[in-house]
């Protein structure tokens, strides 16, 4: 395998297959040793029971592949939504994680009400996201915050928010390039170096400016200046291919745009496509 060092790749192989032994032995084709994982032969890691966790974990270590964060949709409700249950969910994701030893989670800071200002929901936000750090304190894993559309952090902004007012060690930034130009934010170098001393994840999705999903150099997120800029800062860790080039189960409930429709199904071909970008980018590097 070629040494990226000091980036590793991993990613969402839900979108390869859902069947889970079928996206380890596509992720094993393509060369690929990390995985975050997020569905699981049809349902979200958040659902499965103890027994399937343990299951997943036999199955990575028959393939050989290891986890690099959970993808998680915790904070991916309605900020109106009851929170307790929602915490529950949360704290047995974190068992999850510790049993597939998986060094990250991935989280988001709630939906917002359409139409509505953000900022009459922040003090709502920090106090569920503040129970959230404060639950994962002293566990050992660090909880990433991704930049989704709708949400609190859809923008640089809010996100440089979160970071400052919940600053904790274990408190950090899943830079998601796509994300932040279907919010018609500016990538690089404006939410980079904004959010820069926090990055300690990186989600590889790349867009144009009308929201589509394109490989990783294909659109306007200077997928290519971020990682330089990484790398020149010292930056070592994942990064992990969310290619989104194909229909798959649970899109749908992922991206609420209109362009979904219009994709083929996906599959390993379109997951070869996105990390042949990603290789390019980095063998330019």
């Amino acid at each position: 395998m070629l040494d990226l060092s000091p980036f590793i790749i991993s990613g969402f192989a839900d979108e390869i297959d859902a069947d889970f032994r079928t996206q380890l032995n596509g992720l094993n084709e393509l060369g690929i040793g990390y995985i975050e994982v997020r569905g699981v032969n049809g349902s979200n890691i958040s659902t499965l029971t103890a027994a399937q966790i343990t299951e997943v974990k036999h199955q990575l270590e028959a393939h050989g592949v290891k986890v690099s964060s959970i993808g998680s949709p915790v904070g991916k409700i309605q900020i109106t939504d009851d929170f307790a249950p929602h915490l529950d969910m949360f704290k047995r994701i974190l068992d999850t994680a510790h049993t597939l030893h998986s060094p990250f989670i991935r989280v988001f800071s709630f939906y917002m009400p359409e139409g509505e200002d953000p900022s009459l929901y922040r003090d709502e936000v920090i106090d569920r996201m503040g129970a959230i750090v404060e639950t994962a304190k002293g566990s050992g894993i660090t909880l990433v915050h991704e930049n989704e559309k709708h949400i609190y952090g859809d923008t640089a902004e809010r996100c440089f928010d979160l970071m400052t007012t919940l600053k904790a060690d274990h408190w950090a930034s899943a830079f998601d390039p796509a994300n932040f130009i279907q919010c018609e934010e500016e990538v690089f170098p404006k939410a980079f170096n904004l959010l820069k001393p926090y990055i300690k994840y990186v989600h590889i999705k790349d867009a144009q400016a009308d929201g589509q999903v394109v490989p990783a150099g294909y659109g306007i997120g200077r997928v290519e200046d971020v990682l330089r800029a990484l790398k020149t800062d010292g930056y070592e860790g994942y990064l992990s291919l969310e290619p989104h080039l194909g229909s798959f189960k649970g899109l749908a409930q992922l991206e609420h745009t209109d362009w979904v429709d219009s994709l083929e199904e996906g599959g390993l071909h379109t997951f070869r496509v996105a990390h042949r970008a990603l290789q390019a980018i980095l063998n330019r590097i």
